[in-house]
């Protein structure tokens, strides 16, 4: 089992930056990543980060957040900047287990608006 908690979020105005963290416990993970669902919208992938440093990112967010992992913590931050208000969610933490079987968060709102 993976137990997952989320901090940061918040509302803030377009233009401006947030930064999300998730600590993990539990038993070993892989990788680690955030996802965004926004309402009446698909769960959808922002980016993810491997063991090595490998990362992974949407499209939408490319150069604007950056995905950071510390594996002696255990934990994966995602700094968001330049946040527009189609980047209003809620964003889950993810990891997957040595078998790969995924694991959530708790989900944490990120509304961009002025």
């Amino acid at each position: 089992q993976v137990m997952l908690v989320e901090s940061g979020g918040g509302l803030v105005q377009p233009g401006g930056s947030l930064r999300l963290s998730c600590a993990a416990s539990g038993s070993k993970i892989n990788s680690m990543g955030w996802y965004r669902q926004a309402p009446g919208k698909q769960r959808e992938l922002v980016a993810t980060i491997t063991t090595g440093g490998t990362t992974n990112y949407a499209d939408s967010v490319k150069g604007r957040f950056t995905i950071s992992r510390d594996n002696a913590k255990r934990t994966v931050d995602l700094q968001m900047n330049s946040l527009k208000p189609e980047d209003t969610a809620v964003y889950y933490c993810n990891a997957a287990d040595l078998t790969w079987r995924p694991y959530w968060g708790q989900g944490t709102q990120v509304t961009v608006s002025s």
